[in-house]
């Protein structure tokens, strides 16, 4: 993939939905909820103000409804900016 997120954004691979409940229900498309965990995948450099914290690997949580869905190679992603993700797992 030759994305590379420009100053402060981070591109995310988000963890796949759950498919099942605990008790082994299956969660149709349309209830499932989406995920806010994931991989990082590609860093920009940061800026001079921001020190990028996450690198590429890091598995992290993010808010609800943080970043911009993009659609790569088959694959959805969703960029967003450093100061929306919460947490490194």
């Amino acid at each position: 993939m030759n994305v590379k997120p420009l100053s402060d954004r981070v591109l995310v691979l988000p963890n796949p939905a759950e498919e099942k409940t605990a008790g082994g229900l299956i969660i149709p498309d349309t209830a499932k909820e989406k995920p806010l965990a994931g991989k990082v995948v590609a860093v920009g450099p940061g800026t001079s103000d921001i020190k990028m914290e996450v690198k590429v690997g890091d598995e992290v949580l993010y808010g609800k409804y943080a970043g911009t869905e993009i659609h790569i190679d088959g694959k959805d992603y969703l960029i967003m900016k450093q100061q929306d993700i919460l947490a490194i797992i």
